[in-house]
């Protein structure tokens, strides 16, 4: 008998990810960065995945590591990737650096039957207290100073379950993380990062 393929283990984040992702399933991970979550699901879940990233640094890494990934600009769209190809496709706290927010969530469902969203809350209660002493924040989940960031869209619990109902999305589930704890008591407060599950109404 063959003995279970191991790997490193994943940072908290993608760990919570890959346990909504089934096994066997088809995943396109938008943002791959190193392919980590994509090599661990190959590994210890059997899914056949696909990245893309913009660094071609990143792709590269990929490739290395045994994952399939393409070089790409996710705001010109998903044009290349056929409709319901994909299970589950996945935008790992990338949606605050795109400029076409709408486009992508809608090209994610269009693409695929599930998408998985994570982003800083700008809501957390650190990001809130260095506001009141006249710094833009700058944590764990938001690493960059306001000069040189690329984030562009900042947005709370509520704005992005706003930006699904309008765009007809329903949200499947969410957990909200602060580190390696999920919070349940006052979330929009108390978490600094969101995890969404979405799919089409």
């Amino acid at each position: 008998m063959n003995a279970p393929q191991t790997t490193a283990p994943l940072r908290a984040d993608l760990r919570l990810i890959a346990d909504w992702i089934a096994p066997d399933s088809r995943v396109l991970d938008l943002g791959c960065g190193d392919g980590a979550l994509l090599s661990w699901l190959g590994r210890n879940k059997q899914v056949v995945g696909y990245g893309v990233d913009l660094d071609v640094g990143n792709v590269v890494k990929c490739v290395n590591a045994g994952v399939n990934a393409l070089q790409g600009d996710l705001e010109t769209g998903l044009a290349e990737f056929d409709s319901d190809a994909f299970d589950h496709v996945v935008l790992s706290q990338t949606i605050q650096a795109m400029r076409e927010t709408e486009q992508i969530l809608n090209e994610m469902l269009r693409v695929g039957r599930e998408a998985i969203v994570t982003f800083p809350n700008f809501g957390y209660w650190e990001n809130r207290w260095q506001i009141l002493q006249g710094h833009m924040p700058v944590s764990d989940t938001i690493p960059y100073q306001w000069y040189d960031t690329p984030n562009i869209h900042w947005c709370m619990l509520g704005d992005f379950e706003a930006l699904c109902t309008k765009n007809r999305l329903r949200v499947v589930e969410r957990v909200v993380m602060n580190g390696v704890k999920r919070v349940t008591f006052m979330p929009n407060l108390r978490g600094s990062l969101a995890f969404y599950r979405v799919a089409r109404q």
